[in-house]
């Protein structure tokens, strides 16, 4: 196993609690289908940290949507930013 695959799984096992019972040879493929990403989830994506991300939020880099308290993203904006090269610093 990769050690991007263990990062992922230490993560998911972080996040949730469970361990991912998904073979994860290819990571791009678990983001194919989630329109929404939770912060977490986006800084993975972007492979920068959660505080990179809120920076980015802040000066207007990012659009955050706020739904019961937390920020969800959408992947097509995360996917503009880095079409873009709007790399944040983290």
């Amino acid at each position: 196993m990769s050690e991007k695959n263990t990062q992922f799984q230490s993560y998911i096992s972080q996040t949730t609690g469970y361990s991912s019972p998904i073979d994860l040879t290819k990571t791009d493929e678990l983001f194919k289908n989630i329109k929404w990403m939770t912060t977490n989830e986006a800084a993975f994506y972007l492979r920068k940290s959660a505080n990179a991300i809120r920076t980015a939020i802040c000066r207007g880099h990012l659009t955050a949507y706020k739904y019961r308290r937390r920020l969800y993203f959408k992947r097509s904006d995360l996917d503009k930013m880095l079409e873009t090269s709007i790399l944040v610093g983290g």
